[in-house]
């Protein structure tokens, strides 16, 4: 089997939230949470093996609803967060909350494959993060590279900074951020950025950006337009701690360095629909992949743009500080960005899309139809960012 080809899991359900297992960096593991209304929704756990280039799956049973964001601790690789929708006097309600997996998950789907799916275990609820005050949650973060004892979740108008105590079963508020302005004002995503001692944070709401301090809850920055239409997803560059990438309904995927909110660095204009998802790779920050509802997984190369744009590391202040005390990089280009790849193995709208946290060259993908597909850089580009 060659190499390079992609990998496809069909998961029977609808789904669209997917994560890494952040804490697990020996097995490549990602999470997936279905949206069913007749049964009872599921964690699937999806384990890539890539010596056989197969997957093993274990199913959880999540019976609060239909999900539709999922966060993993980077601490705990048994705890995880939801956000699902549960019917509550015949009104909808989005909820989020904390849960364990069941402490023999993994003995007790080995002997058996297909025991877990038939007859599988039940997520453990540890806490709730929502109170009558604050409901309709979009989304949970973890605080990058923590100790699993911080998370923000993004409800309505508000952000909350939670404290998780007692193993993660009691969440207390700590503080607390409103969007402040007219009409009916929603987060629809953020990011926890991991520069700055994890003290900032990036919010979509509309077609606006926002950057708030945690340490004050106050916020520092706002990028009005940054789309024609809503913003859907946000990520930091790993590498740049003032870069920042977007992606809408507008089509676009943009790339922002929050010191000058007045235009982007760089547009993609790849897609021809919706882009719900935009993700750095941890390790390589010209990596980025983008989903959407074209049905497509597009790996761009924005090598300009990234911490090594002639090909080794220049750091953030020289490369702000312009072009005089570079005298190397005098008269050589930046390389050139590019799309790398795209990738057509789904028929439905891709709504997510994640690097692995073990393997920097792997990366899966999630459609509406519960297909899952997991892709690898192609081993030309590999080997040319590694020698």
């Amino acid at each position: 089997m060659e190499d390079d080809a992609p990998v496809i899991y069909g998961l029977e359900f609808q789904a669209r939230a997917l994560t890494a297992q952040t804490a697990e960096t020996d097995a490549i593991r990602f999470l997936v949470g279905t949206q069913s209304l007749k049964f009872d929704n599921q964690i699937h756990i999806i384990d890539f093996d890539d010596e056989n280039n197969i997957i093993n799956k274990n199913v959880l049973l999540h019976q609060a609803g239909e999900i539709w964001h999922i966060g993993a601790s980077p601490a705990d690789k048994a705890v995880l967060t939801t956000c699902y929708n549960k019917t509550s006097d015949s009104r909808v309600v989005s909820c989020a909350a904390v849960w364990r997996m069941p402490s023999d998950w993994e003995t007790g789907s080995q002997e058996s494959p297909d025991d877990s799916a038939h007859n599988p275990q039940t997520l453990e609820l540890l806490c709730h993060l929502d109170d009558s005050a604050h409901r309709n949650a979009a989304c949970v973060l973890w605080e990058p590279m923590g100790d699993g004892k911080r998370v923000i979740s993004l409800a309505d108008n508000h952000a909350l900074l939670w404290d998780l105590q007692e193993s993660s079963t009691q969440a207390t508020v700590s503080s607390s951020a409103t969007l402040e302005g007219k009409g009916q004002l929603k987060f629809t995503s953020g990011k926890w950025s991991p520069h700055h001692n994890c003290s900032q944070l990036a919010t979509a709401n509309d077609t606006a950006i926002r950057g708030w301090d945690l340490r004050t809850m106050s916020q520092i920055y706002c990028i009005e337009n940054a789309h024609g239409q809503l913003v859907r997803d946000l990520d930091f560059n790993p590498n740049r701690q003032y870069y920042l990438a977007s992606c809408g309904d507008d089509c676009k995927v943009k790339f922002w360095d929050v010191r000058n909110v007045h235009e982007p660095v760089k547009t993609l204009e790849e897609h021809s629909h919706w882009v719900w998802s935009v993700r750095y790779n941890h390790s390589h920050d010209q990596l980025v992949l983008t989903a959407s509802s074209d049905s497509r997984l597009i790996l761009s190369n924005m090598v300009s743009i990234s911490s090594e744009p002639f090909g080794h590391l220049v750091d953030d202040d020289e490369l702000s500080e312009g072009e005089d005390n570079n005298q190397e990089d005098k008269g050589q280009e930046p390389l050139q960005d590019s799309v790398v790849s795209t990738y057509e193995e789904h028929e439905d709208s891709v709504y997510a899309a994640e690097w692995s946290s073990a393997d920097p060259w792997l990366f899966a993908s999630l459609s509406y139809d519960g297909r899952l597909v997991i892709n690898r850089v192609p081993r030309a580009l590999k080997y040319h960012i590694l020698l």
